[in-house]
């Protein structure tokens, strides 16, 4: 089925078209992904214990689950730009309602507001992404060079984000750094509105609820697969910050693991600019299964690295990594996914991505007691694993 174009065929207009998409996603992706940096720094300082301040930066993110049963409104809106739009500046007013109150109010109703917040993450994510195939134009190779651009803003978004947020929150406070996150949202929200318009991709009564769409990408090997492989190399690299904590001191001090993360952050973003001078060739379903295997190399090299220098190259090599087998998952959900369910697919894998890096975060701090190198050595394991089980799979019987 060819894709609906964006308004306005010639590659000039695209290019500004994806110019205002990378600004909208990267508004919108900050304001989710730096959220939960924002209110933990501020329920430390408004004096609540380190309890509670965990279950409210788990109220943003575990919502995220519950996000694919609201996302069938974004298949079956007649503008989806509009759906997007409204969960962001929901999204924002939430998000600042919830700080303003912590000082000042019982802590519970903050929690209700950021759990709620929570629930348009994925439209933030998953859903901004659904919007670029029709922006990108009808090749393969322009569809590719868009998604690194779309890498390039969960990058931004995702590691450049919660640091921005530590640097205002350490100047103006913790107060300011969150409603700084909610403005963004709200701006972002506007930015939405003015990406081109995106006809439907189907009438409303044919698309799928969200158990028939989980149920549609069970049945497709293709996108099994993709979402198989997402959520683990998601589980997989999530270990890495706890495992920066741990080795950090026998660097030099504990400090050195914002070093160490920030190499990842950097890879990430170095392997998106690769792939937009050299887009990923061939089909998406083969190179989700070459990448994670990469991934899973990669990984295997960060742990006997001797000193801080080599470390921190070994975790930018993650980064490029990651990002190269993010793009691929992009495309392989851009080209399998039907017209139908497209949006519904997009934010299903995105929000099984967040809530299994959650757990691998968690998993990671469980098994980090004994010794560093073991959950590295799990993930390496899992993601080669899995790599080489789809790969098998996928083979013809």
């Amino acid at each position: 089925m060819a894709e609906p174009q964006a308004r306005g065929a010639g590659n000039g207009d695209r290019g500004w078209a994806l110019t205002r998409y990378v600004f909208a996603a990267t508004l919108v992706r900050s304001a989710d992904g730096g959220a939960v940096v924002a209110i933990v720094l501020l329920a430390h300082s408004t004096g609540q214990p380190g309890w509670v301040a965990g279950l409210l930066g788990a109220a943003v993110t575990a919502p995220h689950l519950l996000g694919p049963f609201i996302a069938r409104r974004l298949d079956t809106a007649a503008d989806g730009r509009k759906v997007i739009a409204v969960s962001a500046l929901a999204h924002g007013a939430l998000l600042g309602a919830a700080a303003l109150l912590m000082p000042v109010a019982w802590v519970g109703l903050s929690a209700a507001g950021l759990f709620v917040s929570g629930l348009f993450g994925p439209m933030l994510t998953g859903g901004v992404s659904s919007r670029l195939p029709s922006i990108a134009g009808p090749s393969q190779k322009s569809q590719r060079r868009a998604q690194s651009w779309d890498v390039a803003s969960y990058g931004l978004s995702g590691t450049l984000g919660p640091a921005v947020v530590a640097s205002v929150a350490a100047v103006f406070g913790p107060l300011s750094a969150t409603l700084m996150l909610a403005a963004a949202a709200m701006i972002g929200a506007v930015a939405v509105l003015v990406l081109p318009k995106q006809a439907p991709l189907a009438q409303a009564a044919d698309v799928p609820s969200p158990l028939k769409t989980l149920k549609t990408i069970w049945n497709s090997g293709q996108l099994r697969r993709t979402l198989g492989l997402t959520i683990v190399v998601a589980y997989s690299v999530a270990v890495l910050p706890i495992y920066a904590v741990a080795i950090a001191p026998t660097y030099g001090a504990p400090a050195l693991a914002g070093t160490l993360v920030a190499g990842y952050g950097v890879g990430n973003l170095a392997g998106s600019a690769v792939l937009m001078a050299v887009p990923l060739r061939g089909e998406a379903d083969r190179l989700t299964m070459i990448l994670a295997g990469v991934v899973a190399l990669t990984l295997a090299i960060v742990v006997p690295m001797p000193n801080l220098i080599t470390a921190t190259a070994a975790f930018t090599l993650v980064g490029i990594a990651n990002a190269l087998f993010f793009a691929a998952t992009l495309a392989a959900r851009s080209e399998y996914a039907p017209a139908a369910a497209r949006g519904q697919v997009f934010i299903w894998v995105g929000a099984l991505k967040i809530a299994t890096g959650s757990a691998g975060t968690a998993v990671a701090g469980a098994l980090i007691g004994g010794s560093a190198w073991v959950p590295v050595a799990v993930a390496i394991a899992l993601t080669g694993g899995s790599a080489a089980i789809c790969a098998v799979g996928r083979q013809p019987s």
